[in-house]
């Protein structure tokens, strides 16, 4: 879709003048939570950001299909899922990217980013720590990442224009902790705090399922789930489809549950599964897994500090790797013009039949030696003394600039890795909080000491750089005089180096021209892959080394014997290694709950493969008695509105099932099992739900379209809202003689009447996807005829009327 593809059209009446006529159908929008803007998919999977008023902010293209995207809670960032397991966060001002992270092997098909209500996640048995930031205390502002035009880091996955505003994402993390949970195609769900840092991963097919069936504990799996494809033995599985294909997921704001809906057959794990009852379960369908989450909630302080640290010691590694790719490159351009300009003397040593090379004759012009054809037309004709300006001026500056490089980025990065891993290792030492998060001690020191192994190695290559760039300035000095000698003499012979004119030189340009003049030791220093180059360390030194260790020197004493870029590959797997300890550890302890089995399919065939509506929002209910619930003032109900998949409940063949359940069920003061409601609602047949979406104090917004076989139809919807508190609920829970409960709910379908219900006409017919925004009140809908209608939900369509 271009700019001038969309234009404004003219209102009609009784509807709101807020249209825009899109060229490429929309599959996903979604509102910003802070502004008034809506961000939206085309089919071609254009992203583009319109404001109220329809006037476009930007558009990207990420050159794959997008298949999820959802905004940052504060509103400052969006995340964009797609096909090929990739998460990439954009700026909300420019839509740069900001960050691109491969978070699972499939397409990323559900994102959920939410903040932790500061309310809901307090802890009355507990002192919540603050994190403070103390390195502007001891440290200048963290450096940023060096800028070279045409230079981009292979491994970097940063961009230098939005440098500033991802260290503003990072800073503006400080306030709240916030998680972003991605749900692939491949079963697994990830999650990562601040959406920079990753903390956990499940995985559906492997999460143990504890079910009571005949008051037995049975243990239960569903099988591997995928979008329609065939898994071994010849089992179908199934992810539900929910916008175009997408598995549904929400953690709530208090971090202690997330609800998945997904679709598959449970894996029996018991001997007593031969039972009939038990057989029961194997039934292919529709489930809802309240998976516990509450680790989140119990450690909320420390995984917050951890993931501060972390993503900060990430993104300043980040800036070193870009430093090296940057130095790296400067280097080499100038050396590919130092071997340009001196190629030309090898050559007319060849022609002139001489049986020498460059090194040797140079050597031999050093020492008094008269100057052959061959060096003479080089140096007067050739190379030239503009010509050795020009070398000089680059290879000199050039170290210079490498020079800068290491002082203005890598060494103050490096400095500041070493203070926040030491702030690290010392909570890695408090057992008792840390520990539960699997900040590993051992892991955090070893880690620690490659930073100072790597602050070492950056002094070490400094005083290098600086001696090899001296002896580049000696030898072109040298040639300079030679040259000016050659063009004033009639002689071709140059006085011997100990002639007073190259006295302060002859020893540095010896040595220049034995060992470095046909080789590149810095690029040996800077290079990625020069993992089998070895530097050599004098038996002095390394019995300094060795000494320094009973002193509680470094306990790796071949540090010295590895390049620059080695030291740093050392440091970056061992700060790895530490951070993916609390992955692991978290990640165990994400455990299913229940399971409440929705919906049974006759055969995995007939899973509905079309888009089925599913909406899941929580609400605070704030009448709880606070002495049955002493760790939180609110308590947190859970609603999950899903349309009835066709097929899935004979008597009711046009409607939406409301679940609702508490979120922190108590029992004698723990957690317990976790109790459910269901509703039923109908509506006349002439009506098919196309999409719905829960809105705030627990009311459901639905879009239904008339049937075109219903008579003297005009192709019209309707917009209803309906409060969903005020519903008629029945027990849901799973009972030992029912696994489908849903059934028994058949008798009980609350049929509505379209006309009674609060609402709005649409003088079109309407298709998925439906955007509403508790936080403006406003609703988006997207006509058939590729249109897009923004409403204001809290406006009755009386007043709306009256309005126009």
């Amino acid at each position: 879709m271009e700019t001038d593809e969309s234009q404004p059209l003219p209102s009609p009446p009784r509807v709101l003048p807020f249209q825009l006529q899109f060229d490429k159908p929309v599959r996903l929008a979604e509102w910003n939570p802070e502004k008034d803007l809506l961000a939206m998919v085309t089919e071609d999977s254009k992203v583009l950001l319109h404001r109220f008023n329809w006037q476009r902010l930007w558009m990207i293209s990420p050159g794959k299909c997008v298949k999820s995207l959802c905004w940052r809670p504060d509103g400052k960032a969006i995340a964009i899922g797609l096909e090929d397991g990739t998460i990439s966060l954009h700026d909300v001002e420019n839509g740069k990217l900001l960050r691109s992270m491969k978070s699972h092997r499939a397409a990323v098909l559900c994102l959920n980013w939410v903040e932790e209500d500061g309310e809901l996640t307090r802890d009355g048995s507990d002192s919540i720590f603050s994190y403070e930031d103390r390195t502007s205390r001891f440290f200048p502002p963290a450096p940023r990442v060096p800028r070279l035009p045409g230079v981009v880091s292979g491994d970097s996955n940063f961009m230098d224009e939005d440098e500033d505003t991802f260290r503003e994402l990072l800073s503006s993390s400080y306030q709240h902790l916030n998680i972003l949970c991605s749900a692939g195609g491949d079963g697994r769900i990830c999650f990562s705090i601040f959406g920079i840092f990753p903390i956990a991963e499940i995985i559906i097919h492997e999460l143990p399922i504890r079910c009571s069936v005949l008051d037995k504990q049975v243990m239960r799996q569903i099988l591997k789930p995928s979008v329609h494809k065939k898994s071994r033995g010849g089992t179908w599985v199934v992810i539900v489809p929910c916008n175009d294909g997408h598995v549904m997921i929400a953690l709530s704001k208090d971090l202690r549950h997330l609800i998945t809906m997904c679709a598959g057959e449970l894996k029996h794990d018991d001997a007593e599964s031969r039972h009939e009852h038990i057989r029961e379960l194997s039934v292919f369908g529709l489930y809802c897994l309240v998976i516990d989450t509450s680790i989140f909630w119990r450690r909320k302080s420390e995984l917050n500090q951890v993931a501060q640290q972390a993503s900060n010691v990430e993104y300043l590694s980040e800036i070193v790797r870009t430093s090296f790719s940057v130095m790296h490159k400067q280097w080499s351009d100038a050396m590919h013009t130092f071997r340009d300009k001196f190629v030309p003397l090898g050559t007319l040593i060849v022609s002139h039949g001489l049986d020498s090379s460059p090194k040797e004759e140079l050597l031999s012009l050093l020492g008094g030696a008269r100057t052959s054809p061959p060096v003479h037309q080089f140096l007067v004709n050739s190379l030239g003394e503009g010509g050795l300006k020009r070398v000089t001026k680059v290879v000199c500056g050039a170290g210079k600039e490498l020079e800068r490089i290491v002082l203005d980025h890598v060494q103050p990065a490096v400095e500041i890795i070493g203070f926040r891993m030491g702030e690290l290792r010392g909570l890695s030492r408090w057992h008792a909080r840390f520990g539960a998060v699997g900040l590993d001690e051992k892991l955090i020191d070893d880690a620690t000491e490659k930073v100072g192994m790597l602050l070492v190695q950056v002094e070490r290559f400094m005083i290098f750089l600086s001696s090899i760039v001296e002896q580049f300035t000696h030898f072109f000095s040298w040639l300079q005089k030679c040259i000016r000698t050659l063009m004033s003499e009639p002689s071709d012979q140059i006085p011997p180096y100990n002639c007073y004119i190259f006295q302060h030189c002859s020893e540095l340009v010896v040595v220049f021209l034995r060992f470095f003049y046909d080789q590149d030791p810095v690029r040996l220093v800077l290079e990625q892959c020069a993992s089998g180059h070895c530097v050599e360390v004098d038996q002095e030194t390394a019995q300094k080394v060795q000494g320094l260790l009973k002193l509680g020197g470094f306990t790796d004493t071949a540090y010295l014997r590895r390049t620059l870029v080695e030291e740093f590959q050392q440091m970056d797997n061992s700060i790895k290694k530490a951070f993916s300890m609390p992955y692991t550890t978290i990640s165990k302890k994400i455990v299913c709950q229940q399971l409440l089995p929705l919906f049974p399919f006759a055969s995995p065939i007939s899973a509905p493969s079309s888009n089925v509506p599913i909406s899941v929002s929580f609400y605070k209910d704030a009448a709880l008695d606070v002495s049955t619930y002493q760790t939180c003032s609110e308590k947190l109900m859970g609603y999950i509105a899903l349309r009835i998949p066709d097929g899935s409940l004979p008597g009711v063949s046009n409607g939406v099932v409301v679940l609702r359940g508490w979120m922190n069920e108590m029992r004698n003061g723990k957690e317990g099992s976790i109790s459910l409601e269901a509703s039923l609602l109908s509506w006349p047949y002439y009506y098919n739900c196309v999409d719905l979406s829960l809105y705030k104090e627990e009311q459901i917004v639905l879009i239904l379209n008339e049937s075109t076989a219903m008579p003297e139809s005009n192709e019209n919807a309707q917009m209803m809202m309906v409060q969903a508190s005020g519903l008629p609920f029945f027990p849901a829970s799973r009972s030992s003689q029912h696994f489908w409960k849903l059934y028994e709910l058949e008798d009980s379908v609350l049929h509505l009447q379209v006309d009674h219900e609060k609402g709005r006409s649409i003088s079109h017919n309407v298709v998925p996807p439906l955007a509403v925004s508790s936080s403006r009140g406003v609703a988006c809908v997207f006509a058939a005829k590729k249109r897009a209608l923004v409403y204001i939900l809290e406006e009755d369509e009386e007043d709306a009327s009256d309005a126009d």
